[in-house]
């Protein structure tokens, strides 16, 4: 089992990003995948997290609106296209499996994580 992201870098306040995740040794059409991000000093947060049966997608509150997860079936790869970046958004985000419980976004606990992609946002 292997997640790879990439299309992390540094992006202006209000740009844009498209991160990738592609899976291998497991099939994305049944497990649900979800974005996750660590800022320097602080714990990790789930981000965004797509339920694989029927393609609900949840949001933490602080990038709803922003954030939108998506996923190539085709490509076994999952994206999250960040728009209008803020400052605090800077971390280093990393896809997994995930579960939503009670509105929060966690991680399943199947322990499935890629070496996560780094973004910046500063002018």
């Amino acid at each position: 089992v292997q997640l790879v992201e990439s299309g992390g870098g540094l992006v202006q306040p209000g740009g844009s990003l498209r991160l990738s995740c592609v899976a291998s040794g497991f099939s994305l059409d049944y497990y649900d995948i979800g974005w996750f991000r660590q800022a320097p000093g602080k714990e990790r947060e789930g981000v965004s997290c797509r339920r694989s049966s029927d393609g609900t997608t949840y949001y933490a509150d602080s990038v709803q609106g922003r954030f939108t997860i998506s996923r190539d079936n085709a490509k076994n790869t999952a994206y999250l296209q960040m728009n209008s970046l803020k400052p605090e958004d800077t971390a280093d985000y990393y896809c997994s499996t995930c579960t939503v419980v009670g509105g929060t976004i966690l991680s399943d606990g199947m322990d499935y994580w890629g070496k996560g992609t780094p973004v910046t946002v500063s002018s």
